[in-house]
């Protein structure tokens, strides 16, 4: 193949040798415990705190758990195809570096620039939210006039979010480890917040709160247009994604966001002590953790309040959270715990996404696909350019820009990079059968397929506007791969797609 094709693929073995390199090093110190601590870090979050009760009253209703539950079958099937990668390719880049070695260099490309929206923008959109809950708690202490925004020119400056992004920004500067640490403590506190919200919560659930489960469809509301319906419902021919089965399918879509981040465990498989069986716990422990405590929790905030209470207002556009449902049954102190442990919650969701980011930029950038001056690393063993580029760029989106519809845009981008992550199980099992895989997706190729399936089904329920918002970032990718990543690539200058040399120990019968 030529070594200027779109096509050509960085071996497996190249991908691992590059990881040797001195300038561009990463320090191997985490273990299976410190990424099951980032996986949950991450994931439990924005959809506990302040997704849950949206969905419920704008989508899905009481069936809202069953919202989570299928969001939760697709993370699995995709987290399997995950797992046996990140096994087989224990190198920093996730999905970006699954692809070079399976679609080829514009594949890779494409999700690699597809992550960084997934990234980038959940982490501008969570630290916002973090921002609004700042406000209540320092509402708390300095009465309602506390505020953390202000208006320069018609602009309004969220200082809440831009204190975070760079604060993280500089822990994450100084070292992977004391990520995992400041995470373990923070996370520590804010599942022992979601067990009281559990606990508390049972005994203010209501029975009839849970009648109709599935509530029928409404209506499209005035001035809602096509482009702010889902996909599938348009068409359907459905009139609106709002309630009966269109809206329980887009709430699945929705509440996906929640569970977005086992797969930055993938992620940080290059700074694994033994990354073959430590990559796998990390996601599945993470993954199961959080699936039980988000169905109990939508379980317990619909029956303490009829969902059409937890309907985003239809005034000022403000969305109920957890704290609503509380505020509702008189329990204004169990209101305040939640948002202080929100605060705390929200805090290790946006440095993990911002970990996540910095990893995929470090591997695009040591491939030569975005300037190599990113990749170097600074004594500590961290990507410190890259890490204070990834802070500025959340930072500036934090600080100036709204944060309406970010959740959906970051869901399309994820649920892509899963698509393409289970399509390489298949591709990569029929072109590297010899590769040792200390972790091997079962029921190949049923189980790829239903990922693929069941991550394309979510992508249809998003709405037609976010699809739209999502061509156009992909179609400026297209044109910065042309333009700059396409002429600077370390493959291409190597002439050719590289040929796999044998590997040691591998049984070339085994599928």
């Amino acid at each position: 193949m030529p070594g200027n094709g779109l096509w050509r693929t960085k071996s497996i073995e190249q991908s691992i040798k590059d990881t040797d390199e001195p300038d561009t090093r990463l320090r191997r110190n985490l273990s299976a415990w410190d990424l099951t601590v980032f996986g949950v870090a991450v994931v439990i979050g924005a959809g506990i705190f302040t997704l849950t009760a949206r969905t419920a009253g704008d989508y899905a209703g009481p069936s809202v758990s069953l919202a989570f539950v299928f969001a939760a079958i697709a993370c699995g099937l995709a987290a399997l195809c995950y797992a046996e990668f990140a096994s087989t390719v224990p190198v920093a880049g996730s999905a970006y570096t699954f692809s070079y070695a399976t679609f080829g260099e514009f594949m890779a490309w494409i999700i690699g620039w597809d992550l960084v929206l997934e990234l980038a923008v959940g982490a501008a959109a969570v630290s916002k939210g973090w921002s609004v809950y700042l406000e209540t708690v320092l509402g708390y202490i300095f009465g309602d006039g506390a505020k953390t925004t202000f208006d320069i020119g018609g602009v309004t400056v969220d200082w809440g979010a831009l204190i975070l992004v760079l604060a993280l920004a500089l822990v994450l500067t100084i070292g992977t480890k004391l990520s995992s640490r400041v995470s373990m403590v923070i996370t520590a506190i804010k599942v022992g917040i979601v067990l009281f919200v559990i606990v508390l919560g049972l005994f203010y659930v209501k029975g009839a709160n849970y009648s109709p489960y599935i509530p029928p469809g409404a209506p499209a509301a005035s001035g809602e247009s096509g482009v702010d319906q889902s996909l599938f419902s348009v068409i359907a021919g459905g009139a609106s994604s709002s309630f009966g089965l269109f809206g329980l399918l887009a709430g699945a879509s929705l509440v996906f966001f929640a569970f977005i981040g086992f797969d930055i465990v993938a992620t940080t498989a290059e700074e694994t002590k033994n990354p073959q069986r430590s990559v796998p716990r990390g996601i599945f422990g993470s993954l199961a953790i959080v699936t039980v405590l988000y169905v109990a929790v939508s379980l317990v905030v619909v029956g303490m309040v009829p969902y059409t209470d937890l309907a985003t207002d239809a005034g000022d556009g403000s969305h109920k959270t957890l704290a609503t449902a509380f505020a509702a049954n008189g329990v204004n102190w169990a209101a305040n715990v939640i948002s202080i442990g929100a605060l705390a919650g929200l805090t290790t969701v946006v440095m993990v996404l911002m970990l996540g980011q910095v990893r995929v930029l470090y591997a695009m950038s040591r491939d030569g696909l975005l300037p190599r001056s990113l990749a170097r690393t600074s004594e500590r063993g961290t990507p410190a350019r890259a890490t204070m580029l990834v802070g500025l760029l959340v930072a500036v989106a934090a600080t100036f820009f709204p944060a309406d519809k970010l959740e959906e845009m970051v869901n399309v981008g994820t649920l892509f990079a899963f698509v393409l992550v289970s399509a390489g199980v298949l591709v990569l099992r029929r072109t590297r059968p010899d590769l040792p895989r200390a972790f091997r997706v079962p029921w190949v190729p049923v189980v790829p397929i239903l990922a693929i399936l069941a991550c394309l089904w979510l992508m249809l329920n998003l709405t037609v506007l976010t699809w739209l918002r999502f061509l156009a970032w992909m179609a400026l990718g297209v044109v910065i791969y042309f333009a700059y990543s396409r002429r600077h690539s370390l493959l291409g200058k190597r002439g050719a797609t590289e040929s796999p040399m044998p590997v040691e120990g591998a049984d070339p019968t085994k599928p």
